[in-house]
């Protein structure tokens, strides 16, 4: 019996005003419901929305039980999430207390219930006077708002270099009566063996929580796409069972760009001694073996699926907003969907948000993307000497591995993010004592993993397990050449960019988009995350921005050029470090950069901004993580590019490179051509183009160098370097206009140019729009055709007077101004 809903109440503690509540949910969001609070996520009204998370709040809600389900064995209430510190009374009458976000709590409530109207409490505790008196009594190291690695709940919720600090409390998951008779399943454990060629045996264990001389049995039924493919049944003993199926012929599951993504269903039936059906648990597998290989002084870390050592490609995962109640249907799946369509085959879920939603896990099965997950400790040590400290997580860990555990798409269970910077061989001040830290995570939460998803590999934490953090760029003020200078398995780099205009806009006054360093704009930047609710006064963040931006590119005339530059700059230097790694694999095997998305409207490192509108970067990574890719590393010393070819293909392939030599304008210089053998999971170099005389003759900083790779006379990768950065080309305006067609409600625009327009991109005024490709370059010989998908209908004419077109000499202060279209569209 489902509890949940909008008929419930909640009431500040002292305070006699009601509410109206909704379960799942949050205070901050029945808050923002009932109008008693502005949006914290506009301006700087997050200050004005702290005195939430310092209350205590109860919700409260009548309900009608009837006397058939009182009259079952068992009544339980579940809980899936209580957020965070909880008493809970039925009828008046207190069933039970609760201390972790991340747990499901079940409680008896069947002798305190009775037929009809019944009432329940959920009273919330404020987290921080708890975390205030712990951390006077013993003080933990960490990076983190002091005293919260006592409490098991969100890291982020306290704040994070990029997002606010709201610190929510509510019935945040599922609620409900659960009845039931005689025995009911506790959990199905799945495990495979790929041993045998050809075949699959699945060993599928069964655990009911049976009484003492009552015959229970089970059957277990697995099928593919709605045939079954294998059965088997049985009798448990002590409420225990092993179910064998053998699957002839199995489909397996690979990542996305590796081959196809079928799940199995398996259902497991839990029946009496007369066969009647007393619990039913429904699971979807991936037939595939996936193994996560350590760092070695031979071999960096790399994943591997299925016997085929793989790069991942991919990006970093935070939560999708401060409050999961009200991201929108689809949405999750939308981001899954993006990152598939941008050919990324992995996402590490960091250990600073919450164990995430199955619709997000769905995805990621059905779509082919691999997952790194963390547990949720970050950047903080950890109370490992406390004994009840260490059971809730243990209990924590078996709660969420018993829900996330059958997910094929789970390539690693990592212990945590970052603690290990904070490790020393004793406690101190600074750190965090080595042994506490491995009773922590290789003892309790790598002993619980390796019970509860046994054949998913599991590494203490990262980057423990010999992944790498590189942050001299972002950090360390360092320039992205930096990252070619690092190799391994980069799971973390990045660089921060503003958000879409419109993105801006939707937490700013007009008068905020006057600078980029208007008090707004620094408010929604917080990296560094050292002044707690005063970012309006820190410059640091938005600096370091704009230093990088005038170190690669020229300075930007106003306030909306500043905005698409630094996406076009942060897009140029991830690719920087991306197409660095793939061309030396298998030296290095992965690029996670960060990160992939945002938990509220900001200034941050994300390719994809909160409300799912890509930037530079998302559009880039399309390319730079292409199936087959050709690059250039440009040596102006030498005079020459180095022209490799890299493919992540499952066989090899023959191709053909092609590469010119123009200056600024598009004038042809030289050019060249040849046959590649291109092997499977493979990078190497094919060609080295000699460029000293050209260098000598036309200047380096007057040289573009293009480059094509072709397979079965299809275009694969297509690419562009330069000897300098590309602020000391000179370029020439590229005069570019576009040609608009209409097909069934979405638009096709040729880009064309008379000299090279690098970075072009779309963007529609005052409507969101979906591109098929953006940020491209598109030169006279090589007009570009985009697909615009906009979120409402348009006719052509009002899509054109719409629709404008720019590039990188749009920018710059010194260029003409960016062009509206208007009558030079040519709609048709």
């Amino acid at each position: 019996m489902n509890l949940g809903g909008t008929t419930w109440q909640v009431s500040k503690e002292g305070d006699s005003e009601v509410i109206a509540a909704t379960v799942p949910g949050s205070i901050h969001t029945d808050l923002l419901a009932a109008k008693k609070i502005p949006d914290p996520y506009f301006g700087d009204n997050e200050r004005k929305v702290q005195w939430v998370g310092e209350a205590a709040w109860t919700y409260r809600r009548s309900f009608d039980v009837s006397a058939d389900l009182l009259a079952r064995e068992h009544l339980l209430l579940r809980c899936e999430g209580l957020d965070t510190l909880a008493t809970l009374r039925i009828n008046g009458t207190e069933i039970g207390k609760t201390e972790n976000m991340f747990r499901t709590y079940e409680f008896d409530v069947k002798k305190l219930l009775k037929p009809g109207a019944n009432t329940i409490e959920v009273s919330f505790d404020s987290v921080l006077p708890y975390i205030r008196a712990k951390d006077k009594e013993r003080h933990l190291p960490t990076w983190d708002l002091s005293g919260t690695a006592y409490i098991r709940k969100e890291p982020c919720n306290f704040g994070w270099d990029w997002g606010p600090r709201l610190i929510t409390c509510g019935i945040w998951k599922n609620i409900a009566l659960i009845a039931y008779d005689t025995a009911r399943i506790n959990d199905v454990l799945i495990s495979q063996d790929h041993a045998t060629s050809g075949k699959v045996g699945l060993n599928i264990s069964v655990d009911a929580n049976a009484k003492e001389g009552v015959p229970l049995t089970y059957k277990a039924t697995v099928s593919l796409d709605g045939v079954e493919v294998g059965v088997s049944s049985g009798i448990l003993q002590e409420g225990k069972g092993d179910a064998k199926i053998t699957i002839t012929h199995p489909k397996l599951w690979w990542p996305v760009g590796m081959g196809n993504h079928p799940l199995y269903t398996v259902k497991v039936e839990l029946l009496d001694g007369q066969g009647r059906l007393l619990d039913t648990k429904t699971s979807r597998i991936g037939l595939r073996v996936m193994k996560v290989h350590q760092k070695t002084a031979d071999s960096p870390m790399y994943l591997e699926v299925n016997g085929v050592k793989f790069f991942a490609k991919g990006a970093n995962w935070i939560p999708a907003d401060n409050f999961p109640n009200r991201i929108p249907k689809g949405r999750l799946r939308r981001y899954v969907e993006d990152a598939a369509a941008c050919n990324m085959n992995t996402l590490r879920f960091w250990g600073g948000g919450h164990y995430e939603e199955d619709e997000l896990l769905d995805a990621c099965d059905e779509l082919g993307v691999c997952l790194w997950i963390d547990f949720k400790f970050a950047c903080s040590s950890y109370p490992a000497f406390d004994d009840a400290f260490l059971d809730n997580v243990r209990l924590e860990v078996r709660d969420n591995l018993k829900r996330l555990g059958s997910h094929p798409s789970i390539a690693v269970l990592c212990g945590n993010n970052e603690v290990m910077m904070l490790r020393d061989k004793e406690w101190s001040a600074r750190k965090m004592g080595e042994n506490d830290y491995y009773k922590l995570f290789r003892d309790v939460i790598g002993g619980e993993a390796k019970k509860a998803a046994p054949q998913i590999d599991y590494v203490t934490g990262s980057p423990d397990c010999g992944d790498d953090h590189f942050w001299k760029v972002w950090h360390g003020g360092a320039p992205f050449e930096a990252y070619r200078t690092a190799h391994g398995f980069m799971s973390e780099f990045g660089f921060q960019s503003f958000p879409d205009p419109k993105t801006v806009a939707a937490f700013t006054e007009p008068a905020d988009r006057n600078s980029v360093y208007s008090g707004m704009i620094l408010y929604h930047e917080r990296s560094p995350n050292n002044a707690p609710l005063r970012f309006d006064t820190v410059r640091e963040g938005i600096d370091k921005i704009m230093k990088m931006i005038v170190l690669n590119f020229r300075e930007p005339k106003d306030f909306e050029s500043t905005i698409w530059l630094s996406q076009i700059n942060q897009g140029y230097g991830i690719k920087l470090g991306a197409e660095s790694w793939r061309r030396e694999m298998p030296r290095s095997m992965g690029c996670v950069y960060w990160q992939y998305n945002d938990i509220w409207p900001s200034i941050s490192w994300s390719s994809v901004d909160y409300f799912g509108r890509w930037k530079a970067l998302q559009y880039m990574a399309a390319r730079f993580y292409g199936p087959l890719l050709v690059s250039g590393v440009e040596d102006v010393k030498e005079g020459k590019v180095d022209l490799y070819v890299t493919s992540d293909r499952m066989s090899g392939c023959n191709g053909k490179v092609a590469w010119s030599v123009t200056d600024v304008t598009g004038k042809p210089i030289k050019s060249g051509s040849g046959e590649v053998e291109i092997a499977a999971h493979s990078s190497r170099r094919v060609q080295s183009i000699g460029l000293k005389d050209e260098i000598r003759q036309w200047g380096a900083n007057n040289l573009i160098v293009w480059m094509t790779l072709d397979v079965d006379g299809k275009r694969e990768s297509e690419n562009m370097v330069t000897f300098v950065h590309p602020k000391e080309l000179e370029l020439m305006d590229p005069k570019l206009s576009a040609d608009i067609e209409e097909r069934q409600g979405k638009f096709v625009v040729t880009l064309k140019a008379e000299h090279p327009a690098l970075w072009s991109w779309l963007d529609v005024d005052g409507v969101d729009a979906r591109c098929s490709d953006n940020f491209m370059h598109v030169t006279k010989e090589k007009p570009v055709s985009i697909t615009i998908s906009p979120a409402q209908p348009m006719s052509k004419e009002a899509f054109a007077k719409a629709l404008r077109i720019r590039s990188l000499f749009d920018t710059y202060s010194s260029n003409a101004p960016g062009k509206n279209l208007g009558g030079r569209a040519v709609a048709r």
